[in-house]
């Protein structure tokens, strides 16, 4: 558990406070399984557009570093084409299970409609959630910190299945501050919020974001869920339930 008081609570989202089948079985088939069509029908929207430019900046640079794989994808051939090739790129980097930030935006724009429109519910651990509310009570400030995009927490917090959980947040990081097995990532998010490391408590399902956390001076818990992959031996504290980890 937490070996000091802290001030910060920061937490991850899949594996954590989400479930991991809820990303991997209901919000990446739902980009799957509209992609033609929610690209296609909405080709001229300005919004889209940018999307696919941001797609097309990382393909390139991914073809650049030699990246095995790689679609590219060349904005001056004809739309039947570049549509196709936008469709491959995103299929190919949804397939490796990338974390970059082009795509990770798209699909967060994508699940945006999915959340409006009542097809898509976030879903959050019960103990998560009272954990939230209570750090929130006790004067903790909570900071959320996933390889999803910002838009894509706030969106599985904002429409969750208990509810608008947006209140009880106060900041959102993703990987533009940083990878999250990067200890440069913490300290930044710390110097950001404003507060001591060892004030800061980060709640994560991965060894090596709690590895990159700790070199970087916070404290840590490794989140136990169901559905976790499997971890070795490490010497992390502990949790199932967020509500029994001491205020």
């Amino acid at each position: 558990m937490a070996s000091q008081k802290y001030d910060v609570v920061l937490l991850d989202i899949e594996g954590t406070t989400t479930p991991i089948s809820f990303v991997h079985d209901v919000l990446f088939p739902y980009v799957t399984n509209n992609l033609k069509q929610f690209i296609e029908s909405r080709w001229d929207d300005p919004s889209v557009q940018a999307h696919v430019q941001a797609l097309a900046e990382q393909a390139a640079a991914d073809i650049a570093a030699g990246t095995d794989g790689c679609v590219a994808i060349n904005l001056d051939d004809n739309t039947e084409a570049v549509q196709r090739q936008v469709l491959e790129n995103i299929e190919w980097q949804m397939r490796a299970d990338r974390k970059v930030g082009a795509l990770k935006a798209l699909q967060g724009y994508m699940w945006r409609f999915g959340y409006e429109r009542g097809e898509l519910q976030g879903v959050m651990f019960a103990d998560a959630v009272d954990a939230v509310r209570m750090w929130s009570r006790a004067g903790r400030r909570v900071f959320i910190y996933s390889s999803g995009s910002v838009e894509a927490q706030k969106l599985i917090f904002g429409f969750s299945d208990h509810g608008n959980l947006l209140e009880y947040v106060e900041g959102h990081y993703d990987t533009r501050v940083g990878a999250k097995v990067d200890a440069s990532s913490y300290t930044a998010i710390v110097r950001d919020i404003g507060v001591c490391p060892d004030r800061v408590l980060f709640v994560s399902d991965s060894i090596r974001e709690l590895e990159a956390a700790d070199k970087a001076g916070l404290q840590t818990i490794l989140s136990v869920r169901p559905g976790n992959a499997p971890v070795g031996e490490h010497t992390f504290s502990t949790s199932s339930d967020f509500t029994q980890i001491p205020l």
